[in-house]
């Protein structure tokens, strides 16, 4: 049997003693399969007597399919192919069936001329147990069609092997590659030093577990999740689990992009809610539904148009649109078209077919075939505000047949509610701000004083942003002794209230002005009058009075921009000491500051909404003022304008503006006037 002659020691008959009495089940075939010898653990398991199993090939004792499987695996025993232990099912003559593993070593042949010594088969069956049987049966469900492999590395070699057999993910990770090294030549660059390093540590006597990417044999990027425990043994192995865990990876990733793409959209829709609360016109309120909401939508096109005086009209920007032209000027009560019909009734229509919009509206087919924009689905909801009436409609298109989801329609209804509430505050802040701007006007002096010896032009610019009315003003007082004050202010607030205080300050500014002739004492009175009403009412204020006969300017200042002086194509800045704004601290003293007006020289009084912003400094717009009025100091009306139409500051804040040249040179300064005045810009002592 071990290919030797036994000799005639007797060995030969211990050798066929030990054979019978080996306590595996073993046969000894030729090469076709047929049992020559079968041992007492044989016979018995398959319940027969040795004279009945000789002969028969040994894989005609099994069940079912597994007759060809036996017969191929004592094929490749035979061509040297063998040296893995089979699953086999055996068919035992009780009807029974057992599992157990075929261990099919071959044997050259001892002599050629008998037919007992020629080369066969030793065919070892290690029987399952009942427990090793359902480890054998779970572990092939684990890796049957799915993407698992059960696997053990000899460390010692370091190759691999599949404990159940080949499996296709085995196949497509490393096919016929059993050298670990091989296999980690596929790993993702980006992960294999990590991998190296826990290799190492299972050499020495760890367990392992590693989430890493690997390229297929086909180049594709995989992930795996691999997990074993360190054996010891001769040889030491690691046995365990890879699981294909690309789609779980993927599935994972897809999830973090949903999530971003959500918190990108909750992001966007509460910016553009937030721009709907805040914005101050009509028009703007259209551009935001017909530009901005599309990437929430998803959406080709947005038309926004809201009713006015019966008919829709779409913002100056949305006309740019192809067919919004078709639309806007048409009659709101249209309910031939379904925007009429959304407004009439205010109830929203989607529609997602041109079929479908065709059938229950076909005037609108016209406009569907003209239209330069191919929509395929739509959506129309009214813009409604607490009342009855709806105030425009929206209209969101699709490029392509759309079902518009709950969540989407409610949307676009709470965005369209927004709208309607921002319509309903824009129309009713132009009316306020239409009533601030009559209250202003009156207020102000509708013609000033003039002189024949003073040019002076006056200019009030209301603000441009957000229709805001406020409460700058100006003035033009003629006082006793050939002398005039020039008032320019600023109240705080915006408004009607502000427009009124503005007036109230002006009229007891003036009343104080006519009877005292110390401008400190005026704004100092103007100040105790506004602290003593009780009402929170702030307001910066420059009082200048002007001796017409010597020139002489005497400055009382509550934090207003500088004086601006200009004279021979050049300018100077003239700053009075200055107090608090009126209204702020009582019993106040405000400081009187002197100086001369030289003959010639254009004076410029301003509110600060002429020349200071958040983008603009005041120094920097003090600058633009004063070359501006250098140019044109010749001509105080043309002087105005230019500056009314540069408003280096913006449009930001209303702006006030007194500009007053003598039309003649001043006459001669008396001694006495002339040696009350301080050198120029100095303070000279407060009036008693």
């Amino acid at each position: 049997m071990n290919g030797k002659r036994a000799s005639g020691d007797g060995s030969e008959n211990a050798l066929a003693e030990a054979f019978s009495h080996a306590p595996e089940p073993m046969v000894l075939t030729r090469d076709d399969g047929a049992i020559l010898h079968a041992n007492q653990a044989f016979t018995d398991l398959f319940g027969r007597e040795a004279a009945d199993l000789v002969g028969r090939a040994w894989y005609d004792l099994l069940e079912g399919d597994d007759v060809h499987r036996g017969s191929v695996a004592h094929s490749e025993a035979l061509a040297g192919q063998g040296g893995q232990r089979v699953r086999l099912r055996l068919a035992l003559a009780d009807k029974s069936v057992l599992l157990a593993e075929a261990d099919l070593r071959p044997l050259p042949p001892v002599n050629g001329d008998t037919p007992d010594s020629a080369g066969g088969v030793v065919v070892l069956l290690h029987v399952l147990s009942t427990e090793e049987a359902d480890l054998r049966v779970v572990g092939e469900l684990r890796t049957d069609n799915s993407d698992s492999v059960l696997w053990s590395l000899d460390l010692s070699t370091g190759r691999l092997h599949e404990l159940f057999g080949p499996t296709p993910l085995g196949a497509l990770l490393a096919g016929s590659d059993r050298e670990l090294e091989r296999i980690l030549e596929r790993v993702h660059p980006d992960d294999i030093a990590r991998v190296r390093d826990a290799m190492s540590a299972s050499f020495a006597g760890r367990d392992y577990e590693q989430r890493f990417r690997v390229f297929d044999r086909l180049g594709d990027e995989r992930s795996l999740h691999v997990r074993a425990r360190f054996v010891p043994g001769r040889p030491d192995r690691l046995v365990g689990i890879i699981d294909d865990v690309t789609e779980h990876v993927q599935l994972v990733r897809r999830l973090a992009d949903r999530r971003r793409t959500e918190a990108e959209h909750g992001r966007l829709v509460t910016e553009l809610s937030s721009k709907l609360v805040s914005a101050t016109t009509v028009d703007k309120v259209m551009d935001l539904l017909s530009e901005e909401f599309l990437p929430i939508f998803g959406g080709i096109q947005a038309i926004a148009l809201y009713v006015e005086d019966g008919l829709l009209r779409a913002s100056p920007s949305g006309r740019l649109t192809s067919n919004v032209n078709r639309i806007d000027g048409r009659r709101a009560d249209d309910t031939d078209y379904p925007m009429g019909a959304v407004i009439q009734d205010r109830q929203p229509r989607f529609f997602e077919s041109r079929a479908e919009v065709i059938s229950r509206f076909p005037a609108a087919e016209v406009l569907m075939r003209d239209s330069v924009t191919k929509g395929q689905a739509w959506a129309t909801v009214p813009i409604f505000g607490d009342g009855k009436v709806a105030l425009g409609v929206w209209q969101m298109v699709w490029g392509r047949p759309h079902h518009a989801s709950r969540d989407e329609r409610a949307l676009m209804l709470t965005f369209a509610g927004l709208a309607g509430q921002a319509l309903q505050r824009i129309k009713a802040q132009q009316a306020e701000l239409e009533l601030a701007d009559a209250v202003q006007r009156r207020m102000l002096p509708r013609q000033v004083a003039r002189f024949p010896d003073m040019d002076i032009a006056t200019k009030y610019l209301p603000s441009r942003a957000d229709w805001r009315i406020c409460g700058d003003f100006y003035d033009v007082i003629e006082l006793p002794g050939d002398k005039v004050g020039l008032l320019v202010g600023d109240v705080q607030g915006h408004g009607v209230e502000a427009a009124a205080a503005m007036g109230q300050i002006r009229v007891a500014f003036r009343a104080y002005a006519t009877n005292q002739a110390d401008p400190g004492v005026v704004l100092g009175e103007t100040n105790r009058l506004l602290t003593e009403t009780g009402e929170i009412v702030f307001a910066t204020c420059g009082y200048l009075v002007v001796d017409r006969t010597t020139g002489v300017m005497q400055a009382a200042w509550a934090g207003q921009p500088p004086v601006v002086l200009a004279a021979d194509g050049r300018y100077d800045l003239w700053e009075p000491e200055t107090g608090p704004p009126l209204g702020v601290l009582p019993d106040t003293e405000y400081t009187v500051t002197t100086r001369v007006l030289e003959p010639g020289t254009t004076l410029l009084l301003c509110s600060d909404g002429l020349v200071e912003s958040a983008e603009v400094p005041m120094q920097d717009g003090l600058a633009q003022v004063g070359e501006a009025l250098a140019a044109h100091a010749d001509d105080p009306e043309a002087a105005a304008q230019v500056l009314a139409e540069m408003a280096p500051a913006g449009r930001g804040d209303d702006i006030a503006l007194l500009i007053t040249r003598m039309a003649k040179p001043v006459g001669h300064v008396p001694e006495q006037a002339a040696a009350d005045v301080q050198p120029r810009g100095e303070v000279s002592p407060k009036s008693p």
